[in-house]
């Protein structure tokens, strides 16, 4: 008998141990979690401050060079989906005169990761001369190589 309390009083100082085992691994998973998040939204950021100052070597810098990009126009017509070459996607914004002003305003981030890829949601408003010209969501899907995550596809959607 008196075996068996001294068995279940070890087991018990066992198990606080164990919890703050566990409790260190779960921290550490959440704070790798949180700092890869960070890293993907920083990318995303990246894409949008280059958008923001025309600068197409900015957005080039986070983004894949076979970045896949389209676009979904919403109507009460019809939907329609787009495609968009890189290059002239590059083109077209260097090429906005600096009497037009515009901002995407990012409503929030939503990021997914598994591994090597991850998926950002990312709801706007586009404003056109201070104006709100349309609106819709953003998703991305990054991958990451030698531990640098690069935009491989941008699809949005687009409502007046």
């Amino acid at each position: 008998m008196f075996k068996f309390l001294y068995l279940d009083s070890q087991l018990f100082n066992l198990i606080p141990v164990t919890m703050k085992f566990y409790t260190i691994i779960l921290l550490f998973v959440a704070f790798s979690s949180n700092a890869q998040k960070q890293e993907i939204q920083k990318t995303t950021e990246i894409f949008f401050d280059g958008f923001h100052q025309k600068d197409t070597l900015k957005i080039q810098s986070v983004c894949s060079s076979k970045i896949i990009l389209q676009s979904i126009s919403e109507s009460s017509v019809r939907n329609k989906l787009s495609d968009e070459n890189a290059n002239i996607f590059f083109k077209s914004i260097a090429s906005i005169p600096a009497s037009v002003k515009f901002q995407e305003k990012i409503l929030s981030y939503n990021i997914q990761i598994d591994g090597a890829m991850a998926h950002v949601w990312a709801p706007y408003e586009f404003y056109l001369n201070d104006k709100l010209s349309h609106s819709g969501v953003n998703t991305f899907t990054l991958f990451k190589e030698k531990d640098v995550w690069k935009i491989i596809y941008l699809i949005d959607t687009r409502r007046k």
